[in-house]
C-alpha cells in the first residue's frame, strides 16, 4: 500500500542505484584492492542510504554522500582485516611487519601500492586521481578540509611515486581502474529495496 511519494521515492532511488553503484563499487575495489569485498561494500552503502533515502534525497550532494558511506565501511572492513592479520601473525610467532625499510621490489602494481598507504592518503588519492573529483568533492566525500585533501594527496602521490618507481602514476591508476564484476549482491539489493528487476548496468 504505497503511496505516491513512496513510489516516487522508489523511482528515484533505484536511478540513483543504476547510476551510481559501479562507480561505488569501484571505490571500495581500489580503496580495500578485493573485488568480492567492494561488490559487498557498495550493496551495503546503497542499502544503508536507500534506509535514509529522505534525507539523502534532499542533501545537496547525495554522490559525495554515498562516496563518504562507502569510504567509511571500507576504512572499518581494513581495520578488521589488519586485527585479524595480527591475530594470525602473533598466533605464529612471525615479526614480519618492518616498514623501515619495505619491499620496494616487490611492488608490481598499482593496486598493491595503494595497499601500502594509510587509508586517508589512499582514499584522498583514489579519489582526486582515479575519479576525478576536485579537491572540493573529496573533501565533501570523505568529511575532511581541502586543505587536508591536498596535503594528503601530495604526499600519497609521493609515496605512490617512489614505490612504483615513476611518475606516470596518474595514467597507470586509471589504467588499473577496472570495474569490479557484478555479483549476485545487485540483485540480492535490488530484490531488498523493492525493484522488480531490469538491467544490471
Amino acid at each position: 500500500m504505497g503511496t505516491v511519494v513512496d513510489d516516487a521515492a522508489s523511482v528515484e532511488f533505484h536511478a540513483f542505484f543504476e547510476r551510481h553503484y559501479a562507480e561505488l563499487s569501484r571505490l571500495a575495489y581500489l580503496l580495500t584492492g578485493e573485488s568480492d569485498t567492494a561488490d559487498d561494500l557498495a550493496a551495503d552503502a546503497l542499502l544503508a542510504l536507500w534506509h535514509r533515502w529522505d534525507r539523502v534525497r534532499a542533501a545537496d550532494h547525495p554522490a559525495a554522500y554515498a562516496r563518504g558511506v562507502v569510504a567509511n565501511l571500507a576504512r572499518t572492513r581494513i581495520r578488521s582485516a589488519v586485527r585479524e592479520r595480527r591475530r594470525i601473525a602473533l598466533f605464529w610467532s612471525q615479526r614480519e611487519e618492518n616498514t623501515e625499510n619495505p619491499d620496494v621490489a616487490g611492488v608490481v602494481d598499482v593496486q598493491e601500492a595503494l595497499r601500502r598507504l594509510p587509508f586517508r592518503k589512499r582514499a584522498c588519492v583514489v579519489l582526486r586521481h582515479a575519479f576525478d573529483l576536485s579537491e572540493k568533492d573529496t573533501a565533501l566525500a570523505l568529511g575532511v578540509s581541502v586543505g587536508t585533501v591536498k596535503s594528503q594527496t601530495s604526499k600519497g602521490m609521493a609515496e605512490l611515486q617512489r614505490l612504483l618507481g615513476t611518475q606516470g602514476v596518474p595514467q597507470r591508476m586509471h589504467a588499473a581502474v577496472g570495474a569490479p564484476r557484478c555479483s549476485p549482491v545487485v540483485e540480492s539489493l535490488r530484490a531488498r529495496t523493492g525493484e522488480g528487476g531490469g538491467r544490471d548496468r
